[in-house]
C-alpha cells in the first residue's frame, strides 16, 4: 500500500505546487509508481505537468461520486507518474463539502481503492486550511511543509503545526510531519540565512537537509508543462529536487 504525502502550508507562494510536481517526477523517474493528486482548485499542478485545467473527470467528480479515482487517473509524459487532476468544478467543493456529514474522510475513502497501485501518492494542497486541505491532511500519512526563507513564512508556521496536531488528535492519528522544506532560498541575503538558522534551531529533527534555491529554471518550467527535472535537469533547482526526493524516500 502506497504512502500518502500532503504538501501543505496555509501560506501561498511558498513552493507547494513546485515541490509536489518535482518530487513526484523524481520518484517516478527512480522507478516507483507515483500518483500526484491536485487538490488545489487553481489546478497549477495539473497544468505544470502539461494537462489542461478542463480535464474531466477530475478530483471534483471523484469527491462527489460522479466518477471513481481509477476512472480519473491520467497519464503524464513521465513514465510511472499519473495525475488525479483538479478539474474545473473543484472550486465549488470548498462550499459543497462541509454540507456532507463526515466530509473530512471523503478523500481518504476515494483514494483507498487505488492506494495499492502506487508506492507514493503526493497531494498538492490549496494555500489555506479550508475543507479541501483538511480532507487532504485526513487522507495523508505524512505531511511535507514548504517554508519560504522569508520573515512572513515563519509567522504562520506555529499555527500550522497547531492545526496539524489538532487534526492528528481528532481525525487522523497516523498523521506525522515528514519534514519542513526550506524553499526559494537565496544564500546571498542575511535574511534567508537568518530564517534558515532559526527554523533549524527550533525544529532540528524536522527540517530537510536539502534546501531549494531560488532558480530561474524552476520558475519557468511550468510554462512548458514540465517539471524542472525535465525542463533543465542540470540546473541547480533540478539537482535540489533530486536530492530532496532521495531524502523523502530515505525517511520512509
Amino acid at each position: 500500500m502506497g504512502t500518502v504525502y500532503a504538501i501543505a502550508n496555509q501560506k501561498g507562494g511558498v513552493g507547494k505546487t513546485t515541490t509536489a510536481v518535482n518530487v513526484a517526477a523524481c520518484i517516478a523517474e527512480a522507478g516507483r509508481e507515483t500518483l500526484l493528486v491536485d487538490v488545489d482548485p487553481q489546478a497549477n499542478a495539473t497544468v505544470g505537468l502539461g494537462l489542461p485545467r478542463s480535464q474531466v473527470p477530475g478530483l471534483y467528480e471523484v469527491l462527489t461520486g460522479a466518477a471513481t479515482a481509477d476512472q480519473a487517473l491520467t497519464d503524464t509524459a513521465i513514465p510511472g507518474l499519473q495525475v488525479l487532476p483538479a478539474g474545473p468544478g473543484l472550486a465549488g467543493a470548498n462550499v459543497e463539502l462541509p454540507r456532507a456529514e463526515g466530509f473530512e474522510q471523503r478523500l481518504r475513502e476515494c483514494l483507498e481503492p487505488v492506494r495499492d497501485l502506487f508506492e507514493y501518492i503526493l497531494m498538492d494542497c490549496p494555500p489555506s486550511l479550508g475543507p479541501l486541505t483538511v480532507c487532504a491532511l485526513v487522507a495523508a500519512d505524512r505531511v511535507i511543509v514548504p517554508v519560504q526563507t522569508e520573515y512572513f513564512a515563519l509567522e504562520g508556521l506555529a499555527g500550522l503545526l497547531e492545526t496539524l496536531a489538532l487534526l492528528q488528535r481528532e481525525l487522523n492519528p497516523r498523521l506525522t510531519v515528514a519534514g519542513m522544506l526550506l524553499t526559494m532560498h537565496d544564500s546571498r541575503t542575511r535574511l534567508a540565512r537568518d530564517v534558515e538558522r532559526e527554523v533549524r534551531e527550533h525544529f532540528p529533527e524536522l527540517v530537510f537537509d536539502t534546501v531549494i534555491p531560488r532558480n530561474v529554471r524552476v520558475g519557468e518550467a511550468p510554462s512548458y508543462g514540465l517539471p524542472v527535472t525535465h525542463h533543465d535537469p542540470h540546473s541547480a533547482g533540478a539537482a535540489a529536487y533530486f536530492e530532496l526526493a532521495k531524502e523523502v524516500a530515505a525517511r520512509g
